[in-house]
Protein backbone atom coordinates (compact mmCIF):
# COMPACT_ATOMS: atom_id res chain seq x y z
CA UNK A 1 0.00 0.00 0.00
CA UNK A 2 2.56 2.63 0.79
CA UNK A 3 4.69 1.39 -2.21
CA UNK A 4 1.63 1.91 -4.32
CA UNK A 5 1.23 5.43 -2.58
CA UNK A 6 4.82 6.44 -3.24
CA UNK A 7 4.62 5.67 -6.90
CA UNK A 8 1.27 7.53 -7.30
CA UNK A 9 2.76 10.72 -5.83
CA UNK A 10 5.85 10.62 -8.15
CA UNK A 11 3.45 10.15 -10.90
CA UNK A 12 1.79 12.95 -10.36
CA UNK A 13 5.05 15.11 -9.30
CA UNK A 14 6.68 14.31 -12.67
CA UNK A 15 3.39 15.15 -14.46
CA UNK A 16 3.60 18.62 -12.94
CA UNK A 17 7.36 18.77 -13.99
CA UNK A 18 6.04 18.00 -17.48
CA UNK A 19 3.42 20.49 -17.35
CA UNK A 20 5.73 23.73 -15.77
CA UNK A 21 8.39 22.72 -18.66
CA UNK A 22 5.54 23.31 -20.96
CA UNK A 23 4.40 25.93 -20.00
CA UNK A 24 7.27 28.72 -21.31
CA UNK A 25 6.76 27.07 -24.56
CA UNK A 26 3.30 27.96 -24.36
CA UNK A 27 3.82 31.48 -23.26
CA UNK A 28 6.81 31.71 -26.12
CA UNK A 29 4.31 30.57 -28.71
CA UNK A 30 1.92 34.02 -27.44
CA UNK A 31 4.43 36.47 -27.59
CA UNK A 32 3.74 39.28 -30.17
CA UNK A 33 6.09 41.22 -32.76
CA UNK A 34 5.29 45.24 -33.13
CA UNK A 35 3.74 44.60 -36.29
CA UNK A 36 1.21 42.58 -34.73
CA UNK A 37 0.66 44.79 -31.38
CA UNK A 38 0.09 47.48 -34.61
CA UNK A 39 -2.47 45.50 -36.60
CA UNK A 40 -4.07 45.05 -33.29
CA UNK A 41 -4.90 48.52 -32.80
CA UNK A 42 -7.59 48.34 -35.14
CA UNK A 43 -8.13 51.06 -37.74
CA UNK A 44 -7.37 54.23 -35.94
CA UNK A 45 -3.87 52.91 -36.58
CA UNK A 46 -3.77 54.33 -39.61
CA UNK A 47 -4.34 57.72 -39.17
CA UNK A 48 -2.03 57.93 -36.29
CA UNK A 49 0.56 56.38 -38.76
CA UNK A 50 0.36 59.25 -41.32
CA UNK A 51 0.44 61.83 -38.25
CA UNK A 52 3.64 60.23 -37.18
CA UNK A 53 5.37 60.14 -41.21
CA UNK A 54 4.43 63.92 -41.12
CA UNK A 55 5.52 64.43 -38.10
CA UNK A 56 9.00 63.19 -38.49
CA UNK A 57 8.90 64.73 -41.67
CA UNK A 58 8.59 68.42 -40.18
CA UNK A 59 11.70 67.42 -37.70
CA UNK A 60 13.73 66.58 -40.00
CA UNK A 61 12.82 69.85 -42.31
CA UNK A 62 13.13 72.28 -39.58
CA UNK A 63 16.35 70.56 -38.37
CA UNK A 64 17.84 71.53 -41.74
CA UNK A 65 15.92 75.18 -42.36
CA UNK A 66 15.71 77.15 -39.02
CA UNK A 67 19.21 77.74 -38.28
CA UNK A 68 21.34 80.94 -37.93
CA UNK A 69 22.43 81.62 -41.31
CA UNK A 70 18.58 81.10 -42.78
CA UNK A 71 17.61 84.21 -40.55
CA UNK A 72 20.79 86.84 -40.29
CA UNK A 73 24.27 85.39 -41.10
CA UNK A 74 27.39 87.65 -40.69
CA UNK A 75 28.49 87.47 -44.29
CA UNK A 76 25.83 89.55 -45.38
CA UNK A 77 25.72 91.97 -42.34
CA UNK A 78 29.25 92.80 -43.22
CA UNK A 79 28.35 93.01 -46.73
CA UNK A 80 25.31 95.40 -45.76
CA UNK A 81 27.17 97.95 -43.78
CA UNK A 82 30.13 98.03 -46.10
CA UNK A 83 27.26 98.96 -48.60
CA UNK A 84 25.38 101.35 -46.70
CA UNK A 85 28.75 103.05 -45.95
CA UNK A 86 29.39 103.41 -49.33
CA UNK A 87 26.07 104.72 -49.77
CA UNK A 88 25.22 102.21 -52.59
CA UNK A 89 21.88 101.46 -51.65
CA UNK A 90 20.75 99.87 -55.03
CA UNK A 91 23.70 97.54 -55.26
CA UNK A 92 22.77 96.58 -51.94
CA UNK A 93 18.77 95.64 -53.26
CA UNK A 94 20.69 93.62 -55.65
CA UNK A 95 22.69 91.96 -53.42
CA UNK A 96 19.46 90.80 -51.39
CA UNK A 97 17.27 89.60 -53.98
CA UNK A 98 20.14 86.68 -54.23
CA UNK A 99 20.82 85.82 -50.50
CA UNK A 100 17.42 83.79 -49.19
CA UNK A 101 17.65 84.71 -45.79
CA UNK A 102 15.28 87.17 -43.55
CA UNK A 103 17.47 89.92 -42.91
CA UNK A 104 17.66 90.21 -46.61
CA UNK A 105 14.22 90.44 -46.90
CA UNK A 106 14.03 93.43 -44.48
CA UNK A 107 16.44 95.08 -45.61
CA UNK A 108 15.16 94.40 -49.21
CA UNK A 109 11.69 96.32 -48.13
CA UNK A 110 13.49 99.32 -46.64
CA UNK A 111 15.89 99.74 -48.92
CA UNK A 112 13.44 99.70 -51.66
CA UNK A 113 11.09 102.46 -49.54
CA UNK A 114 13.89 104.65 -49.19
CA UNK A 115 15.00 104.56 -52.79
CA UNK A 116 12.00 104.82 -54.04
CA UNK A 117 10.58 107.26 -51.70
CA UNK A 118 13.60 109.50 -50.91
CA UNK A 119 11.38 112.52 -49.37
CA UNK A 120 10.21 110.25 -46.63
CA UNK A 121 11.11 110.85 -43.50
CA UNK A 122 13.34 108.35 -42.04
CA UNK A 123 10.42 107.47 -39.13
CA UNK A 124 8.47 106.40 -42.38
CA UNK A 125 11.58 104.25 -43.31
CA UNK A 126 11.93 102.74 -39.62
CA UNK A 127 7.79 101.66 -39.98
CA UNK A 128 8.81 99.70 -43.31
CA UNK A 129 11.35 98.28 -41.61
CA UNK A 130 9.30 97.17 -38.05
CA UNK A 131 6.65 95.85 -40.79
CA UNK A 132 8.83 93.53 -43.18
CA UNK A 133 10.65 92.26 -39.24
CA UNK A 134 7.75 91.10 -37.73
CA UNK A 135 6.02 89.54 -41.14
CA UNK A 136 9.61 87.66 -40.83
CA UNK A 137 9.09 86.75 -37.38
CA UNK A 138 5.71 85.56 -37.90
CA UNK A 139 6.49 83.47 -40.54
CA UNK A 140 9.40 81.75 -38.59
CA UNK A 141 7.11 81.28 -35.16
CA UNK A 142 4.04 79.85 -37.42
CA UNK A 143 5.86 77.37 -39.42
CA UNK A 144 6.68 75.26 -35.92
CA UNK A 145 3.08 75.48 -35.05
CA UNK A 146 2.53 72.85 -36.88
CA UNK A 147 4.27 70.09 -34.49
CA UNK A 148 1.96 71.58 -31.62
CA UNK A 149 -0.88 70.62 -33.98
CA UNK A 150 0.81 67.21 -34.46
CA UNK A 151 0.88 67.06 -30.31
CA UNK A 152 -2.54 67.76 -29.80
CA UNK A 153 -4.33 65.65 -32.27
CA UNK A 154 -2.16 62.40 -31.97
CA UNK A 155 -3.50 62.14 -28.28
CA UNK A 156 -7.04 63.04 -29.72
CA UNK A 157 -6.82 60.19 -32.17
CA UNK A 158 -5.26 57.82 -30.05
CA UNK A 159 -8.26 58.70 -27.26
CA UNK A 160 -11.07 58.07 -30.17
CA UNK A 161 -8.91 54.82 -31.44
CA UNK A 162 -9.82 53.77 -27.05
CA UNK A 163 -13.43 55.26 -27.20
CA UNK A 164 -13.98 52.75 -30.45
CA UNK A 165 -12.12 49.71 -29.10
CA UNK A 166 -14.24 49.87 -25.60
CA UNK A 167 -17.50 50.68 -27.57
CA UNK A 168 -16.37 47.29 -29.29
CA UNK A 169 -15.60 45.59 -26.17
CA UNK A 170 -19.23 46.05 -24.91
CA UNK A 171 -21.35 45.23 -27.44
CA UNK A 172 -19.51 41.85 -27.39
CA UNK A 173 -20.38 41.90 -23.68
CA UNK A 174 -23.81 42.58 -24.84
CA UNK A 175 -23.94 40.28 -27.67
CA UNK A 176 -25.10 37.18 -25.76
CA UNK A 177 -22.11 34.54 -24.15
CA UNK A 178 -20.23 36.04 -21.34
CA UNK A 179 -17.76 33.12 -20.60
CA UNK A 180 -16.72 33.91 -23.92
CA UNK A 181 -16.13 37.17 -24.24
CA UNK A 182 -14.61 37.13 -20.76
CA UNK A 183 -11.99 34.96 -22.16
CA UNK A 184 -11.32 36.19 -25.96
CA UNK A 185 -13.14 38.99 -27.39
CA UNK A 186 -13.29 41.54 -24.49
CA UNK A 187 -9.71 41.25 -24.22
CA UNK A 188 -9.28 41.36 -27.89
CA UNK A 189 -11.55 45.16 -27.28
CA UNK A 190 -9.24 46.42 -24.63
CA UNK A 191 -6.26 46.02 -25.81
CA UNK A 192 -6.90 47.87 -29.26
CA UNK A 193 -7.97 50.27 -27.11
CA UNK A 194 -4.65 50.66 -25.08
CA UNK A 195 -2.45 50.27 -28.14
CA UNK A 196 -4.34 53.17 -29.77
CA UNK A 197 -3.94 55.36 -26.35
CA UNK A 198 -0.51 54.35 -26.05
CA UNK A 199 0.32 55.11 -30.28
CA UNK A 200 -1.11 58.51 -29.85
CA UNK A 201 0.81 59.45 -26.67
CA UNK A 202 4.16 58.23 -28.34
CA UNK A 203 3.34 60.27 -31.35
CA UNK A 204 2.36 63.80 -29.14
CA UNK A 205 5.12 63.49 -26.46
CA UNK A 206 7.62 63.90 -29.02
CA UNK A 207 5.98 66.24 -31.31
CA UNK A 208 5.61 68.58 -28.16
CA UNK A 209 9.27 68.42 -27.38
CA UNK A 210 10.86 69.01 -30.57
CA UNK A 211 8.60 71.61 -30.56
CA UNK A 212 9.62 73.22 -27.43
CA UNK A 213 13.25 72.84 -28.63
CA UNK A 214 12.61 74.82 -31.88
CA UNK A 215 10.46 77.13 -30.59
CA UNK A 216 13.33 78.26 -28.33
CA UNK A 217 15.30 78.49 -31.28
CA UNK A 218 12.96 80.92 -32.85
CA UNK A 219 12.65 82.71 -30.40
CA UNK A 220 16.57 83.66 -30.03
CA UNK A 221 17.25 83.86 -33.87
CA UNK A 222 14.26 86.57 -33.88
CA UNK A 223 15.75 88.45 -31.30
CA UNK A 224 19.04 88.21 -32.69
CA UNK A 225 16.80 89.22 -36.19
CA UNK A 226 15.50 92.64 -34.62
CA UNK A 227 19.36 93.35 -33.28
CA UNK A 228 20.43 93.27 -36.85
CA UNK A 229 17.88 95.01 -38.47
CA UNK A 230 18.19 97.67 -35.82
CA UNK A 231 21.80 97.85 -36.33
CA UNK A 232 21.57 98.60 -40.30
CA UNK A 233 18.73 101.20 -39.24
CA UNK A 234 21.16 103.09 -37.17
CA UNK A 235 23.63 102.84 -39.59
CA UNK A 236 21.28 104.02 -42.35
CA UNK A 237 20.16 106.71 -40.21
CA UNK A 238 24.23 107.90 -39.43
CA UNK A 239 24.85 107.91 -43.33
CA UNK A 240 21.46 109.96 -43.87
CA UNK A 241 22.44 112.71 -41.38
CA UNK A 242 25.89 112.80 -42.68
CA UNK A 243 24.41 113.41 -46.45
CA UNK A 244 22.39 116.06 -45.16
CA UNK A 245 24.78 118.92 -44.57
CA UNK A 246 26.70 117.90 -47.78
CA UNK A 247 23.51 118.53 -49.97
CA UNK A 248 22.89 121.48 -48.05
CA UNK A 249 26.15 123.28 -48.67
CA UNK A 250 25.78 121.65 -52.29
CA UNK A 251 22.69 123.52 -52.77
CA UNK A 252 23.86 126.68 -50.94
CA UNK A 253 26.59 126.55 -53.21
CA UNK A 254 24.50 126.00 -56.13
CA UNK A 255 22.09 128.81 -55.62
CA UNK A 256 25.09 131.78 -55.23
CA UNK A 257 26.08 130.34 -58.13
CA UNK A 258 23.06 130.93 -59.79
CA UNK A 259 23.20 134.16 -58.36
CA UNK A 260 26.25 135.28 -59.86
CA UNK A 261 25.23 133.74 -63.17
CA UNK A 262 22.34 136.00 -63.02
CA UNK A 263 24.31 139.24 -61.82
CA UNK A 264 26.85 138.18 -65.24
CA UNK A 265 23.72 138.27 -67.25
CA UNK A 266 24.29 141.07 -69.90
CA UNK A 267 22.46 144.21 -68.79
CA UNK A 268 21.71 147.56 -71.05
CA UNK A 269 24.69 150.00 -71.15
CA UNK A 270 24.12 153.65 -70.50
CA UNK A 271 26.75 154.17 -73.17
CA UNK A 272 24.51 152.36 -75.78
CA UNK A 273 21.77 155.73 -76.06
CA UNK A 274 22.17 157.64 -79.49
CA UNK A 275 24.49 160.16 -77.75
CA UNK A 276 25.90 162.24 -81.01
CA UNK A 277 28.73 163.49 -79.09
CA UNK A 278 29.83 160.23 -78.34
CA UNK A 279 29.96 158.79 -82.19
CA UNK A 280 33.33 159.70 -83.05
CA UNK A 281 35.16 157.83 -80.11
Amino acid sequence: MKCFTFSTAVTIFGALIANAQEAPGEVATKQTNFLEIVAAGGVMMYPLALISVVGVVLVLLYLLTIRRNAVVSDRFMNAAEAMIRKRDYLGLVAYCHRQNESMARVTQKTLDFFTKYPSASFGEVREVAEAEGSRQAGLLSSRITYLADIGSIAPMVGLLGTVLGMIKSFLQISGGDVQGVRQMELAEGVSEALITTAAGLMIGIPALVFYSLFRGRVQKYIAELEAAATHLMALLHTQVEHQKPADRDTHSHGSSQRTREDYGMPVPSPLGNDRPDLHGI
